[in-house]
């Protein structure tokens, strides 16, 4: 299996904080968002990842080539966004005839991740060619809301509705067949993952549900929240120049003052 992670967003609802810092870097318990995501991945076995890059594209590349990600993570510069569908299109050479993850990477999941492996492989129903993580959205008017058949397929999509017919959010990470990809190659105006490219397969994206923590940390609110979220990694062992330079940017100071807003 081979992992996309999509990293290149501007993160404007985050500013005045991405102005100074990329968004898919921004710190979640004083570790960089995407150090999460490297992390699951690298647990799961999975050592063959790309990410894509954009906003601040030199900062996220030194992020990268620090010495326990350059030998298996790669990265590609995008100088014009070209959404999910154009990423993968372009670089589907990388994952061609692969199963893939894909994540947005300005998210953060902390969840059982080798049971959402093992249901796309072992107990996904016959002819679904995607797995769609899902998530039970507080705000749903806020969120694409998908409707399940009694296998848990997903039927139809709302995104961002006034009167949603429920709670189940599409989380935007998936694990996906070849075939996807093979169709959106096929299909070469296409763009958008969730808009374009999933209506195509409905009756046949699966589902599971992430019962634990998905946060997008798309605004400061959100971002302030995800500092107490129980999600854990590896304390840092002796730091790099890149952890001690991090640990000294003011993206710190400037979180912290912008999170007084919504701190009780």
């Amino acid at each position: 299996m081979k992992a996309l992670l999509l990293a290149a967003g501007l993160g404007t609802r985050l500013k005045p904080l991405t102005k100074i810092w990329p968004k898919c870097l921004m710190p979640i318990c004083g570790r960089p968002l995407l150090e999460y995501w490297l992390g699951i991945l690298k647990q799961q076995g999975i050592d063959d990842v790309l990410v894509n890059k954009h906003y601040y594209a030199d900062i996220v590349s030194d992020f990268l080539q620090r010495p326990q990600f350059k030998d298996w993570v790669r990265s590609v510069y995008e100088p014009e966004l070209l959404g999910t569908a154009g990423t993968l299109r372009k670089n589907a050479d990388f994952f061609r005839e692969n199963t893939m993850l894909i994540a947005h990477a300005d998210n953060l999941s902390c969840c059982d991740f080798s049971d959402f492996i093992s249901h796309h492989h072992n107990r996904r129903p016959p002819d679904t060619a995607i797995t769609m993580m899902i998530f039970e959205c507080q705000i749903p008017t806020s969120c694409g809301i998908v409707e399940l058949d009694e296998k848990g397929v997903v039927i139809d999509f709302h995104e961002k509705v006034s009167n949603p017919p429920g709670k189940l959010a599409n989380a935007a990470v998936y694990i996906v067949e070849p075939e996807v990809l093979k169709w959106i190659e096929e299909n070469p105006h296409l763009t958008d993952f969730s808009t374009e490219v999933l209506p195509h397969f409905i009756g046949r994206v699966a589902t599971w549900k992430n019962n634990n923590i998905h946060r997008d940390i798309g605004t400061v609110e959100m971002l302030t929240k995800a500092q107490t979220d129980s999600c854990s990694l590896p304390p840092w062992d002796d730091l790099d120049l890149w952890q001690q330079n991090f640990m000294k940017h003011p993206i710190h100071k400037s979180l912290s003052l912008q999170s007084k807003k919504f701190i009780p």
